[in-house]
């Protein structure tokens, strides 16, 4: 492979390559730059860059001495107009050679953080982090560690049965599987049967959604996975041409079109701006004071006004007219309500 057809490179491999190249770097007084981009299998630009990352790592605290020192004009070196490649030299690093010793309360601290981990990864992450987990828990047990008994909180709970939901719609989508499931729908606070032929899983902001043709309502739908209260994978096949779930990257309703959609226009001020993280809007327009003008289609009238209502009396319709009236009348109807 040539240094140009190399595959862009990420942070995860990046981070392989630091792991591999400082305890390489640490036992030897320097190694050429060329000789270290072969090692590991690319570009002197690239390790350069590595490199960069490197200079900022190091022991908690951050001051100079606690940071490992990569001396970075021997790197590079510029003879007669042209740059040469040098050598890569790294100090400070010694601690690196010395085995990592936890305390039992670091020890506990990090089971704690990999059990979470590994009840809410899938597929191949799961049983590395379970490898993981099972040394680290070998380990404590050997040194004597207290046994750390955790029970997750219902927040926890909810995120670990999401995974499942997650690991059975998307077994049902691959087999070409219908699903029946029972939604609850916060607008009208009821639960609902459905019948579907499921796409697959997708994500948007902090939620997880099945994408999925629905039967009832004869048409592509998205169901929250938090509000799917049950499933169960039927024996039927699948009724509709099988296809990828859409994309979600531009917003949940870029491509949605109908007559019982709208788009309302909110303005929020700045004690409601929280409101864009929880809910799905499609473009959000801030101004230098804080508050933001945002966009968001609207299927039911009624969760609408609920929003606005909780959202009081920072957040008013700028477009169109008819809901603010609705709006009003649904205010002054719950206002009654205290006479």
């Amino acid at each position: 492979m040539s240094r140009h057809a190399l595959p862009a490179s990420g942070a995860r491999d990046q981070v392989a390559r630091l792991l591999t190249l400082v305890p390489f770097l640490h036992h030897r007084d320097g190694v050429r730059l060329d000789e270290a981009a072969r090692l590991l299998g690319t570009t002197s630009e690239q390790v350069v860059r590595d490199l960069k990352v490197l200079f900022m790592c190091g022991l908690p605290g951050g001051l100079p001495d606690d940071l490992i020192d990569v001396d970075m004009d021997a790197i590079q070196t510029e003879q007669g107009g042209a740059i040469t490649e040098g050598m890569i030299r790294v100090e400070n690093a010694e601690y690196l050679a010395r085995p990592l010793r936890l305390s039992a309360t670091e020890a506990s601290a990090i089971i704690v953080a990999l059990r979470m981990l590994r009840d809410t990864s899938t597929g191949d992450n799961r049983d590395l982090v379970g490898r993981v987990l099972e040394k680290l828990e070998g380990a404590a047990a050997t040194a004597g560690a207290a046994h750390v008994d955790v029970t997750p909180s219902p927040r926890d709970a909810e995120q670990v049965a999401i995974v499942d939901r997650t690991r059975v719609l998307t077994d049902a989508a691959a087999a070409g599987k219908q699903v029946r499931l029972t939604y609850w729908v916060p607008s009208r606070d009821e639960e609902s049967e459905r019948l579907v032929d499921p796409r697959g899983v997708v994500s948007h902001g902090v939620f997880s959604y099945l994408d999925a043709w629905c039967h009832r309502a004869e048409g592509e739908r998205l169901f929250r996975l938090d509000r799917i209260t049950k499933l169960e994978v039927l024996d039927t096949p699948t009724a509709t041409d099988p296809r990828p779930p859409r994309d979600l990257s531009s917003g949940l309703f870029t491509d949605v079109a109908g007559e019982d959609h709208v788009v309302v226009t909110l303005r929020l001020a700045p004690e409601a701006r929280w409101a864009t993280e929880y809910y799905p809007v499609r473009t959000v327009r801030t101004d230098p004071d804080g508050s933001a003008e945002v966009d968001l289609v609207v299927v039911d009238r009624r969760w609408l006004d609920r929003l606005l209502l909780r959202l009081a009396p920072y957040a008013v319709v700028v477009r169109p007219a008819e809901f603010t009236d609705s709006f009003t009348a649904r205010a002054q109807e719950t206002l009654s309500l205290y006479g």
